[in-house]
């Protein structure tokens, strides 16, 4: 059987663990749950956190979507919903979203749907179809595919 930290134990490994990377109140909060902290004291230790500064939630969504575009070329949808399953402010998501540049973020996008159709066979109906479905995994907005694909609705598409 694991033993549970204390609360002293608990906050050194939360602290050691966010000058490790970025993290938000809701990575800390469940590490210190599988620890088996008890809420109460898990409280103080996310706050005690966020007051030294190890815990920054505007850093962390500005870090989060860096990395995500950057490394896993998201789109902003996907971005937009792993941080909102972290329980992040909207005013910040939004902020952190904003940061990307937009010519960068179409070129990207063409780029990934130019590799994907080389990909791809069938008819060009169907190919744009398997595009968008593509795009969509990957969470680009509709709107951003379509002005890619040079349309401006999905009517012009096919």
């Amino acid at each position: 059987m694991k033993k549970e930290l204390s609360p002293e134990e608990a906050l050194f490994r939360a602290a050691a663990l966010c000058s490790t990377g970025e993290r938000c109140r809701h990575d800390i909060s469940e590490k210190l749950t599988q620890w088996g902290v008890a809420p109460a004291a898990a409280a103080k230790i996310v706050k005690h956190l966020v007051g030294e500064g190890y815990i920054d939630e505007a850093r962390y969504c500005r870090s989060f979507v860096n990395d995500k575009w950057r490394f896993d070329r998201w789109g902003r949808v996907k971005i937009r919903y792993a941080l909102k399953q972290k329980d992040l402010p909207e005013l910040l998501i939004q902020s952190a979203l904003d940061a990307l540049d937009e010519s960068e973020y179409r070129d990207c996008l063409r780029e990934l749907l130019d590799k994907k159709r080389a990909s791809l066979t069938g008819g060009e109906r169907e190919i744009r179809a398997k595009l968008l479905r593509f795009a969509a995994s990957r969470g680009f907005e509709p709107a951003a595919v379509f002005a890619v694909m040079g349309a401006e609705t999905t009517e012009d598409l096919w």
